[in-house]
This record gives C-alpha cells, structure tokens and sequence, in this order.
C-alpha cells in the first residue's frame, strides 16, 4: 500500500492549482479534473494527519484564498470532515 499523503503535499497541490488557474493556464473544468484527482488520491492512500488537523489546514488555505468558500464547503464535505 502506498504511503498516506502529508498535509503539506495536500496543501502544496491545491496552491498549486490555484496558481495554475490564476495563470490562465487551466480552464474551469481542467480545474475540477485536477481536484477530483487529488481528491480520489486522498480517499486512496489516506491524509497523514487528524481531522483537526486537515481542517485547520483547510481553513487555513481558505483564508489565504487559494480556494474559495464553495470548494472549500466541497473538500470538507467529500472528505467527510462534516
């Protein structure tokens, strides 16, 4: 089995993809594409790391506005962090 995902991986991929997108290098949908595969990823291996753990770091990159409220809402939900 592969090894879990740190939270600084999970957290470097979404800022990633922010900074893609900021670019104009991925459109709307690419976007998606690459969430749902960081997503499966996760549900995959697993997160290195609790839950108060993801969500703070959720809301941390929420607050810096790499992600916006609404894929914020969604990771939590599809992780089931609510």
């Amino acid at each position: 089995m592969a090894a879990s995902v740190t939270i600084a991986r999970f957290v470097k991929e979404l800022e990633t993809l922010k900074a893609e997108m900021d670019a104009g290098n991925l459109k709307h949908s690419e976007y998606d594409q690459r969430l749902a595969r960081i997503l499966s990823e996760l549900r995959e291996r697993g997160i290195d790391g609790d839950r108060t753990q993801v969500v703070a770091a959720i809301d941390d990159v929420a607050r810096r506005g790499v992600i916006t409220p609404s894929v914020k809402e969604h990771l939590v939900k599809r992780l089931g962090l609510v």
